[in-house]
Formats: structure tokens, sequence, C-alpha cells
């Protein structure tokens, strides 16, 4: 095979071609996962300790003695805690029914805060409870709300959240987002306890915007009052969090053998061969220039799904996004414009005999591909679902063409129109594919029916899509120009409307917020399809805002490890009861960034530095209060001298301030 970086068959004389490489960093993970090992006996014991507060939640849902406002407050609670796929029967059963009975009048006396848990409970599960209810909230017809409100932070963080399943037209819930967002920044550093917390979490990503599993991680902490109402919930949530954990680590574990587990072998089969796979297919070797971020696309696929049910899913949406990365890095960081046009034409064509127009270093990977959709297609067929698998193959072959128009107009120095760019930029967005190729695993829960929705390519699909395509251009499109990427959404509009780029920026943000309108409006019933198949255009739409925020997750998880070691925090934080893990991770997180800092003293540099400061300003205030001291007993004296032989007083020791000096100085 010829050196990367040279087409196989090219004369001596002839210059290697010029390539738009982006010296991708390597993982931050290394070989992190190749110590985890599953213990199946304690995942069993998780399974069965959830069986009894299992159903003791599942009676409380269902019982008709508990008031209207705490059930919903209930299914609210246990839907933060991503746990409503368990009860998802009773819970509908109850909704309908409250739904059914809803009287805009007997939200007349409601509080703030449970008229904002009612709503999101409703809303969250798809039914369109008018926003009319916070209509008494408001201050007449102008943008703002009554002044009481202020002062009910939790009130107006329940409105905040409640503002995030607005639909279009819903005004009251445009004013609302923009007040709380407003006057929740202004407190947010005043605030103490969880309700801090709270606030903090919620500014920086409201819960309907966040991964399912991170927000319900951070409900349990966060919001403890509210979890600890009903000790089966907590423990139900617990159990459900660390047999998660043990599910969700085995399938990143990387492995070189099947795992000898013999009482849940093909579970443990199912869960390593994604990493074993990725492994023997060789994809770091035979195409060096591609990411290596296996772990992170886990990540994002598990974000569209974290029921146990569909570790099936996971492991094929995986794989199939998998094969996007090296398609993404093969035309945007590595092929000549010829090689593309070349591989696009083999994709289209999907035939064997194709491999021998596209360049030797590709043809690894186009084997690979055709191999492993014919293995899923004759998989499926046995189940009577091999449509599902068309309909991602024929995704794939348009994202294909997707990424080869973008390399044309890269390639003639082309900035496309932006109406140009956003009716390809759907396509390259990946939301299609991916949101597509997550139906394949799903099994009985997705119909012919439900893949024949999908292809019609409905109006919350191209939400998503549109989501993260402008999402990723507005985080993205800087890098993109360093290496000569012009084609972003953001130069594109500057382009098409005359605007500045903070304008385009701007416009494109409020693009986005109206997409999260239609999505909100395509989850609410009656619904053309079931939430199950729902759900991962949803949850698509969610992790864009995931992995690109502002936190650098990865690279403060590389900083822990490299001091630590991650497998080290993992069993630590293992030992700790749930609701202190968190500010434990603080700590850590804290402590690995100092001794980064300082690798001799690391904190104790700083608490050292801390204590000096501390001794120089009690040192200040003794100076400061002997001045007052001496300061006061010349007033002091001079008031009595002067009323001793019955001087006029200076000017300054009349009038009120006189007085109220005097009264300090007794």
């Amino acid at each position: 095979m010829a050196a990367v970086g040279t087409l196989p068959k090219t004369s001596s004389t002839e210059p290697p071609p010029l390539r738009p490489l982006a010296n991708f960093p390597p993982s931050a993970w290394g070989d992190l996962f190749l110590s985890f090992s599953l213990d199946i006996s304690m995942m069993e014991g998780y399974a069965k300790a959830m069986e009894e507060p299992k159903e003791q939640v599942r009676r409380l849902i269902s019982n008709p003695a508990i008031d209207s406002d705490k059930k919903l407050g209930l299914i609210y609670t246990v839907h933060r805690l991503g746990l409503t796929y368990m009860f998802l029967k009773e819970i509908e059963g109850q909704l309908e029914n409250l739904f059914n009975e809803f009287n805009l009048d007997d939200y007349v006396e409601v509080d703030l805060h449970t008229t904002c848990i009612n709503f999101q409970a409703f809303r969250h599960l798809g039914y369109k409870l008018p926003s009319d209810v916070f209509n008494k909230f408001k201050d007449g017809d102008s943008i703002t709300f009554k002044e009481y409100i202020t002062t009910d932070v939790r009130g107006m963080l329940g409105l905040y959240e409640s503002a995030q399943l607005r639909l279009k037209g819903e005004k009251i819930l445009d004013d609302a987002s923009a007040f709380t967002e407003a006057k929740l920044k202004s407190l947010v550093n005043t605030l103490e306890g969880n309700l801090a917390e709270q606030v903090k979490q919620s500014l920086k990503r409201p819960f309907h915007h966040g991964m399912p599993m991170v927000e319900a991680r951070l409900y349990f902490s966060n919001y403890q009052e509210e979890c600890s109402t009903h000790d089966s919930l907590v423990k139900l949530a617990e159990m459900h969090f660390n047999y998660l954990q043990l599910q969700q680590k085995e399938e990143l574990r990387i492995v070189s053998e099947i795992c000898n587990c013999p009482k849940n072998k093909s579970l443990s089969f199912m869960y390593n061969i994604v990493f074993r796979w990725w492994k023997d297919m060789r994809f770091q070797e035979t195409n060096p220039y591609i990411r290596d971020r296996v772990p992170e696309i886990y990540l994002w696929i598990l974000g569209l799904y974290f029921e146990p049910r569909y570790s099936s899913a996971r492991i094929i949406a995986t794989k199939i996004t998998l094969f996007l990365v090296v398609l993404d890095d093969t035309y945007d960081a590595y092929a000549t414009i010829d090689e593309i046009r070349l591989l696009t034409d083999a994709i289209n064509r999907w035939d064997i005999s194709a491999m021998s127009q596209i360049p030797e270093y590709i043809r690894p990977f186009y084997k690979i591909l055709l191999n492993e959709y014919a293995e899923l297609e004759e998989q499926q067929a046995k189940e009577g679902r091999v449509n599902s698998v068309i309909a991602s193959k024929e995704a794939f072959q348009d994202i294909a063409r997707g990424y080869l128009e973008e390399a044309e107009w890269t390639s003639s120095g082309y900035v496309a129109s932006f109406p140009e760019y956003m009716k390809n930029g759907l396509i390259t967005s990946a939301y299609n594919i991916i949101s597509k190729s997550a139906l394949v695993g799903m099994g009985e829960m997705v119909s012919q029916d439900d893949v024949a929705w999908y292809e019609s390519h409905p109006k919350i699909l191209q939400a998503s899509e549109l989501i993260s395509r402008l999402q990723d251009d507005v985080m993205t499109y800087q890098f993109e120009r360093k290496r000569a990427q012009s084609a972003t959404g953001v130069d594109a509009y500057m382009k098409t409307y005359g605007v500045s780029e903070k304008e385009a920026i701007e416009e494109l943000k409020k693009m986005i917020k109206d997409a999260w309108n239609d999505i909100n409006e395509g989850c609410l019933k009656p619904r053309e399809v079931s939430m199950h198949v729902l759900a991962p255009i949803l949850n698509l739409a969610r992790m864009i805002d995931v992995v690109y925020s502002q936190d650098h997750g990865t690279a403060l998880f590389a900083e822990v490890h490299k001091v630590f070691g991650a497998s080290n925090v993992s069993k630590l934080l293992v030992q700790l009861p749930v609701h202190h893990r968190q500010h434990a991770v603080k700590t850590i997180l804290y402590e690995a960034q100092a001794r980064l800092a300082d690798p001799v003293y690391g904190c104790v540099s700083i608490i050292i530095g801390l204590q000096q400061q501390i001794e120089t300003l009690k040192m200040e205030l003794a100076m400061v209060q002997n001045q007052l001291i001496n300061h006061r007993l010349l007033v002091a004296n001079a008031l009595q001298g002067s009323l001793q032989h019955h001087e006029p007083l200076p000017m300054y020791s009349t009038g009120p301030f006189c007085k109220l000096y005097a009264e300090s100085c007794k």
C-alpha cells in the first residue's frame, strides 16, 4: 500500500497532491476503557434491587387518592429522573384523565411554581396544555410579568424551563423566556445551596435541551428535596443509575477477544463488538488522517436512547456513524477533489466492482462499508425489517453527494447563496442518516409505516437537521476558515443578505430557536408516529447543543486522567453516595488543574497563598480598627472640651450626622 499523503501509481517526477489536512489531535481517552470489566453479579443485583421500589412507584402513580397537583409533580420528577419508560402505560393513563378534566379556572389560585411543574409534565409527555395558564402572571399587555414573581426564584426558574417548550405564536412564553433569563442572570450569584446550582445549570443548558441521562443525574443531585418525597423513588433512581453505569461501561470496553461471561455471553459479545470491530477494521492504520473518536461517537448515540432494550440499536447506529467519520474526514481533511468525485461515484454505484476506480488508500473502507451493510440487510431481512437498512444506505449515498457538493464549492472558491447552502447543508448535517440508522436495531418498536414516515422527510426531522447544521456552523466557522473551508452558513448568510458577521450569527441563532419550536410542536399529540420513533430526532437536536457546549469537557477529563488516572477516580466515586459525587468531581477537577499548574505543591500553594492573604487582611483590618478608635477618641475629646468651655461646637459636630456619630461612639 502506498504511503499516506501520496496516491498509488504516482510517478516519481510528479509532486504529491496538495491535501487539506486538518491534523486532528489524538483521542484523549487512550486505552482507558481497556480496564473496565463487567461484574455480572453486581449488575444482576442492581436489577433485582430495582424490582420492589419500581412496583411501589407504579402504585404511587396510579393511586387515585393523590390530588392532581401532587400527581403531576410525581410524574414530572419521574420524567426528570429518566424513569418514564418504566411506567409509560400508567403515566399515559393518568395524564389522559387529568388532561381531559383540565379547566383553566382551576388554575386561578395555583402558584407559579406548581403551574410550571404541571405545564411541563403535560408538555414533555405530549399533551398541549394551553400557555394561557400563565396569563395571570403577566403585567397587562406588556412584555414584563408582575413584580411579585421576581421574588419567587423557584417559580421564575420553572417559568424559564416551561418557556423552552413553547410553540410558534405563543408570545407569552417568548416573553417569559426573555424576562426570566434576564432576572435569573441578575440574581444567580446571590443564591446559595441547591437553588443556586439549579439556576446555574438551567441557564447553562435548560433541561429540554440537554442529554436525557446527564440531565437526570443532575436533577438527582440538585433537586434532592423533590426526589426525597418518596423513599422508593430515591432508591429506584440510585439503582437505575448504577445499573446503567455498569451497562454503559461494558458497552465502551475495548477487548481483543470475546469475553467469556457464561451468565450473559451474548450480552457481553454485543457490548464489546463495536470497539473490537473498529480495532479489527484497522481504520487508524489504513486511514491515519481520520479522527479516533469511538467513545465520543458512542456517547452521541447513547444520547439518542439510553434505555437498556436499545443496546443492539446503539451498536448498529454507532458503527454506521463511525463510517460517517471516515467518509467526512476523507472528503474534508485528506482527499483531493478528483478522488472525492471517484469515491462519490463508487458509493452511488454501491457495487464491489467499483472499488478498482477509487484510490487504494480508501479501498479497505469501501469494501468494509459494503460488507457491513450487506450483513445488516441479511440480519434484518429475517425479521422483515430490511426497509430500515435500505433507508439508511440511501441516506449514506445522499450524504456522500452532499459532501461532494461542498468539496466542489471549496475547490472552486465558490460561496453558495444561503438558500442553496441550506438545501445541501441539511443533508450534510448527517442527522438524516443518523436518525434513520437509529431505527435499524429498534426491532418491533419500529414498523414499516414508521420508516416510510421518516422517508417523507417530515418537518420535525428538517428542524433537527437545521439545528445541527447551523449550530455546527456558528461554533466552527472560524476553524473552517483557517482551513480555507469557506462554505459555512455564516459566510453564505453574510454574502446573500449583505450583513456583518455578528448580524449573520444572530440571525442563525434565531433560526435555531424557531426550529426548536417546530420540534416541540412535532412531539405533541396527536402524533403521526409514536414517541419511541420521534425520540432519536428530538435527542439528536439536544445532542448538538451538548457536543458544542463551551465547558470543554474532554479537555477537563484529560487533565483529571493525566493526574489521577480515570480508573482510580471511577473507583473512588463509586464508593461515594450518589448525591455527593458531583461535588467530589468538582474537587478532583480543581485539584487536577492545580497539580498541572504547580506539579510540586498543587493546591497547597493556593491554600498557602490564601492564608497569607488572610493574615495580611487581618493586619490591615487591625490597623483600620485602631485608626477608628483613635479618631473616635479625638472627636469625643473635642466635644467634651467644647462643652466645658461653652465654646460653639465645630460645624461638623452639629446636625443629625453628629448625633448618629455620637451614638456610635458610646
